[in-house]
């Protein structure tokens, strides 16, 4: 294993920096618009300190957390201190920490940035915009929906819609980021069913350096142009027009009908099924689609924008890197310990969750830097453990002049086999949330 020490550091610094902007720009304009002195008196809990302990807290018990950062306060008194950071400049830290790193590591140029959801469950609270009752489970829960863009290659999250889950609207996060974020360099957006849709496709089409590659039904619910080909494995290309009016020219010239809501003022039944479209009608559309056979006989299909240069077997290469965020939500969840939330409020949890996925990105930058070399007399290749290497690097944030050196020498210390084409059947059981006193002394 050769280690490369050059830039620990730097993440450091550019973390620290983006903290500091931050709440600079936070105090300057509260005080202004509030004439409030909070984070103006000198005191135990700085903003800073607030700031510092979301993102180096584990799962344990806020009292141990705070204990263990050497931060003599009560948690009463922390709860206060956060109370007045809006969850905002935790999203606004993210992202500037995101624009002072630099982030290389492309395929054939792409930047490949993977879009899916997933759970945080929550304390229980009725009132909330975020609780959840149904016939299954008539006492209620709350649970908040995350939708991430997130680097593949890199394995860092690059920006995130949070949503109350009866709110849920994974499209519509895609959109919104669509319109966010800033596409200067050649990107890939990767999705599983439930992104597919003509408007989303038209979306990242008129996105200049754009690209798609998103799985898609192929059953009797498929596309209609889709459902159409034969099932095998094949690689072409489909072209159609989409209108949103049946006009006797439109259904002669056998345009796909996209039902809409066309009046806002108008009450639609709730069984009208209507899509999403924000371009004009009719709207001529052409995707490729490529269909291949798995190991276990099945076909899956994909419908995709990419170039010819990019061939069938890349494709498939590309669209299985986009499980790499699933790995990322458990450690997101298990590795820096998003499941044993501190706080009840939903505003604190979004606190918390970009909190979260600030130290992610942290620590993938830092293993970025550790290179696993292949010994001869080992059967498979190694990797850099995860959950060892978040431990060492939210240790590493927390020391002051902490050794840059030891730091790599620990994370490589910790590795584990990959096993490619390994398969686990999927636990899809649905995990409560951890309450405040059940929390392990570790």
């Amino acid at each position: 294993m050769r280690i490369v020490n050059s830039t620990p550091n730097v993440l450091k610094e550019n973390l620290d920096s983006a903290i500091q902007e931050v709440v600079s720009d936070f105090k300057e304009n509260y005080h202004i618009n509030n004439h409030n002195p909070d984070f103006s008196r000198k005191r135990v809990l700085t903003m800073e300190t607030v700031i510092n302990l979301l993102l180096s807290m584990q799962g344990g018990s806020l009292k141990k957390e705070l204990y263990d950062a050497g931060v003599s306060v009560s948690a009463s008194a922390f709860v206060q201190q956060r109370d007045k950071i809006p969850w905002t400049v935790m999203e606004e830290i993210f992202e500037n920490y995101n624009s002072k790193c630099k982030d290389t590591k492309t395929y054939k140029g792409y930047r490949v940035l993977a879009i899916d959801g997933t759970t945080i469950n929550m304390a229980r609270n009725p009132k909330s915009d975020s609780f959840v009752i149904n016939n299954s489970t008539p006492k209620g829960y709350n649970q908040l929906h995350v939708n991430p863009l997130y680097d593949v290659l890199n394995k860092t999250y690059q920006h995130c819609v949070i949503q109350p889950q009866p709110q849920q609207d994974e499209v519509g996060a895609l959109l919104f980021m669509m319109k966010w974020y800033d596409f200067k360099e050649k990107t890939l957006i990767v999705a599983d069913r439930g992104y597919e849709s003509y408007n989303v496709f038209a979306h990242i089409q008129n996105t200049p350096n754009t690209d798609f590659l998103i799985r898609v039904k192929q059953d009797r619910t498929a596309m209609r142009e889709i459902g159409k080909l034969p099932m095998t494995e094949l690689d072409t290309d489909v072209s159609f027009n989409i209108t949103t009016t049946q006009t006797k020219e439109d259904k002669e010239n056998g345009y796909i009908l996209l039902q809409t809501r066309k009046k806002e003022d108008r009450i639609y039944s709730s069984k009208t099924r209507a899509g999403r479209w924000d371009f004009p009608s009719p709207y001529p559309m052409k995707i490729r689609v490529v269909r291949f056979k798995l190991d276990t006989g099945e076909y899956e299909t994909l419908a995709t924008s990419l170039p010819r240069s990019i061939t069938l077997a890349e494709i498939k290469e590309l669209y299985h890197a986009r499980w790499g965020i699933e790995t990322a939500f458990r450690e997101l969840k298990y590795g820096i310990g998003l499941v044993n939330l501190h706080g009840k409020k939903d505003d604190f949890v979004r606190q918390e969750i970009f909190s979260a996925m600030i130290m992610s990105n942290f620590c993938s930058r830092i293993v970025n830097e550790v290179v696993v070399r292949k010994n001869d007399a080992n059967i498979h290749e190694y990797k850099v453990n995860m959950t060892m290497a978040i431990h060492i690097c939210r240790q590493f944030f927390r020391t002051k002049d902490a050794d840059v050196k030891k730091l790599l020498q620990d994370i490589a210390r910790y590795t584990e086999p990959v096993r490619p084409g390994r398969r686990d059947e999927r636990n899809i059981k649905a995990k409560t949330f951890v309450g405040f006193i059940y929390r392990v002394s570790a």
